[in-house]
């Protein structure tokens, strides 16, 4: 089902200003992440519908699940917020390389939606496998971590496998990993499902993205399993013994745990994304 860009440009302001707006009311974005959430969603769904979709998902089932044990994640998050409100920063840093992948892949396509098919182009396959691993990227890190949290196990410090407090940068538990794998999942099978109403392509090419599904999961579990590598070692992580729980800040109060001060936790997830985007898009070449 083909449709125009000017089409989906209508759809597109629309959609992204009712959600945008309702996440606002609902404080899942402040005022300057309702905004910056307008322009990324815009982008997306001008686009493609399918890539609109892939944000959709990513976002829609973070901003719940950010909400679900709000109280025990209250006791443990020191930068816990209401809802948990993001920013243009967390917006960008979650949607900006994808929202230029997107521009790229489509100005190649004529603004129409492709297969995966290496064999026809082996950039545009590259640019659609980037932005399926940023979005299990996204989608993984954040599932891991809104779950894993609420996990009775103990987190284990990736680069060491010993038991650190919750709320450690780079701490993992087998749940996170798990909720990882079926972020990516997700993210792959709404990929394929829309993909049979807005894509068109031979056959055996239609057969070949079945493989989308276990390339996303991978791709979900490898960009939490890289944030948490960053998340350890170039993130710092302490315990104030004022506030009694892990900070991400040095301080005369603050007993390090791991980690050196170098990237904030956006900083992170913007290069593990980065990172992820690149490998899934590399291994789209080859596989599809």
């Amino acid at each position: 089902m083909e449709t125009s860009p000017q089409f989906r440009l209508i759809v597109a302001v629309v959609i992204s200003s009712l959600i945008a707006f309702r996440s606002y009311k609902r404080k899942s974005l402040d005022l300057s992440g309702g905004i910056a959430g307008f322009l990324v969603m815009t982008i997306h769904f001008t686009a493609g519908f399918r890539y609109g979709a892939l944000l959709l998902v990513f976002f829609l089932t973070s901003s719940k699940l950010t909400k679900v044990g709000e109280d025990k994640k209250r006791r443990v998050d020191v930068e816990f917020k209401e809802g948990g409100q993001r920013n243009w920063v967390q917006v960008l840093c979650n949607g900006g390389i994808a929202s230029v992948l997107v521009v790229i892949a489509c100005t190649l396509t004529g603004w129409q939606d492709k297969c995966l098919d290496s064999k026809q182009s082996e950039t545009v396959t590259a640019l659609i496998g980037g932005i399926i691993g940023h979005y299990a990227c996204c989608n993984g890190d954040t599932w891991s971590s809104e779950l894993g949290v609420l996990s009775d196990a103990q987190p284990r410090l990736i680069t060491t496998l010993k038991p650190v407090k919750k709320g450690t940068n780079g701490g993992v538990t087998k749940a996170g990993l798990l909720a990882a794998l079926a972020a990516g999942t997700t993210v792959g099978v709404t990929f394929l499902i829309f993909g049979f109403f807005t894509a068109s392509c031979a056959s055996d090419v239609a057969l070949k993205q079945l493989l989308v599904i276990p390339v996303s999961a991978l791709a979900g579990l490898c960009g939490s399993l890289i944030d948490s590598v960053l998340g350890a070692t170039i993130q710092f992580s302490g315990f104030c013994s004022v506030r009694n729980k892990v900070v991400g800040k040095p301080g005369p109060t603050v007993k390090k745990i791991s980690g050196v001060d170098i990237l904030d936790n956006n900083g992170v997830n913007f290069v593990s994304i980065l990172l992820t985007s690149f490998l899934t898009s590399i291994a789209s070449v080859y596989i599809f």
